[in-house]
């Protein structure tokens, strides 16, 4: 009797578990189709030509809003740049120090050690530029939109190499917006319907187009592609460790195979006289 009660109690947390999930996934919005990333799977890498490509969406297009804050210039070398680029690419922009032998503040030039910096000086200052809105730091975006709901379950089961889930919703997102609302919808003024965004308006207007970035590979920049792009480097600043991590964890995993075989073999051999 004990038991059965046990087991009804399990079933019961697990629906309501289940239905609180659902409700939320109702709430938002249509669900994003599955992508290929190539960073899926156990096995999964970074495509380090679309991580540059992704780079150049966001330094010409997203970092006009959006900051970058837990990402350095020198981290860029994961995405294939060399000491001589990142340099360059550091010291095109200024940067906020100090204070100088007189108390003040001052600008120079970045270096590689510096984070990247915000477009704007405090979060008023990014609202009052957005209508109200403050554009949110895309370093984790990836991860923040990627663990709603039942989705930190679903990642880990089906995507234990990274925040597909979060990268799917993000590049549904980009990809996503209408030029017209559906009729019977009523679109506050400033807003944007967008498919995928939880309720339909957003705030941000549709930040790329065909052409929105000139490709330095020649690659055709495609309103896809440019998503694509900018996602696959977006997830590369939420898990910059991903692929060291997904190395270290084969190499365990080989590890313990072979000491599960050695200790399968001590055991008989131990045993041995009993058998």
């Amino acid at each position: 009797m004990k038991m059965t009660k046990t087991l009804t109690a399990i079933a019961l947390g697990l629906g309501i578990l289940a239905g609180a999930g659902n409700a939320q996934a109702a709430g938002a919005g249509v669900k994003p189709p599955s992508q290929d990333w190539s960073f899926n799977g156990i096995f999964g890498t970074y495509d380090r030509a679309a991580l540059q490509r992704g780079f150049q969406v966001y330094r010409n297009v997203c970092a006009n809003c959006h900051s970058l804050d837990l990402i350095a210039f020198r981290n860029l070398g994961d995405l294939g740049y060399n000491e001589d680029e990142i340099k360059a690419i550091a010291s095109s922009y200024e940067v906020q120090d100090g204070p100088n032998e007189d108390g003040d503040m001052f600008s120079r030039p970045a270096t590689p050690a510096d984070r990247w910096p915000a477009p704007f000086p405090n979060s008023k200052a990014a609202a009052a530029a957005n209508g109200g809105a403050v554009p949110p730091d895309l370093s984790l975006i990836t991860k923040a939109r990627g663990a709603g709901g039942d989705s930190a379950l679903r990642v880990s089961l089906f995507h234990p190499g990274g925040f597909a889930l979060g990268a799917d919703y993000l590049h549904a997102l980009l990809t996503g917006y209408k030029e017209e609302a559906p009729a019977g919808f009523s679109l506050p003024d400033g807003k944007y319907y967008n498919e995928y965004f939880p309720g339909h308006a957003i705030s941000m207007a549709p930040p790329l187009y065909e052409g929105a970035v000139e490709y330095e590979d020649g690659t055709a920049a495609t309103t896809e592609q440019l998503s694509s792009d900018v996602t696959m480097f977006l997830a590369w600043a939420a898990e910059p460790e991903l692929e060291t991590r997904k190395q270290t964890g084969i190499k365990v995993i080989l590890f313990l195979i072979v000491l599960t075989a050695m200790l399968y073999a001590l055991k008989r051999k131990i045993w041995s006289d009993v058998h």
